[in-house]
C-alpha cells in the first residue's frame, strides 16, 4: 500500500519537521510513502486555484481522503480498522489531503471519496500532519498487534 500526503505550504517549523521526519520514518516501514508540496495561494488567489494546483497532483484512481473538520471522527482503533479495510480491499493507494488556511475548493471536496477529522480542535497545518503521520502510525501497530505506548 502507499499513501500520498498533498498538503499545501511546507513545513516550516523545524521542531514540526523533525516530528513529522520521525513519524514519517516509522510509517515507512508498513506502507510506500509519498509527499507532495503544493505552493500557498498568493494574496490574489482564492481556494479555487489553490484546489487545481491540489487536483493537478492526485493521481487518477486512488482513493482520496480529505482531512475536513466536518469529516468523520474516528478514534485511532477505528482508523485502524479504516486502514484495515483499505489494505483488504487491495487498495494500492490512498491520498491524503490537507487544504490551506482558508479549506479546500469544491471541486476537491468532490473528489474525496472520505473525509476525516483528527479531533474537535483546531490544529495548526503543521501540527495537523504530525497528528496524521501519528495515527497513521499508530494504526500499523494496531493492527499488526505491536506494542505501542498508551
Amino acid at each position: 500500500m502507499k499513501f500520498r500526503f498533498i498538503w499545501v505550504g511546507k513545513t516550516r517549523d523545524k521542531n514540526y519537521l523533525a516530528l513529522q521526519d520521525e513519524y514519517l520514518r516509522r510509517l515507512s516501514h508498513f506502507a510506500r510513502c509519498e509527499i507532495i508540496e503544493v505552493k500557498d495561494s498568493a494574496p490574489h488567489e482564492d481556494k479555487e486555484i489553490e484546489g487545481k494546483r491540489i487536483l493537478e497532483k492526485v493521481n487518477q484512481n486512488p482513493f482520496v481522503c480529505l482531512l475536513d473538520v466536518e469529516g468523520r471522527k474516528l478514534s485511532s482503533p477505528q482508523l485502524a480498522n479504516e486502514v484495515e479495510k483499505w489494505q483488504n480491499a487491495g487498495m494500492k493507494e490512498v491520498t491524503f489531503i490537507i487544504g490551506g488556511a482558508e479549506g479546500v475548493s469544491s471541486e476537491v471536496a468532490r473528489r474525496a471519496n472520505d473525509r476525516l477529522s483528527l479531533s474537535f480542535l483546531t490544529f495548526t497545518h503543521e501540527m495537523a500532519r504530525v497528528v496524521l503521520f501519528e495515527q497513521l502510525y499508530r494504526s500499523f501497530t494496531i493492527i499488526k498487534g505491536f506494542p505501542y505506548q498508551k
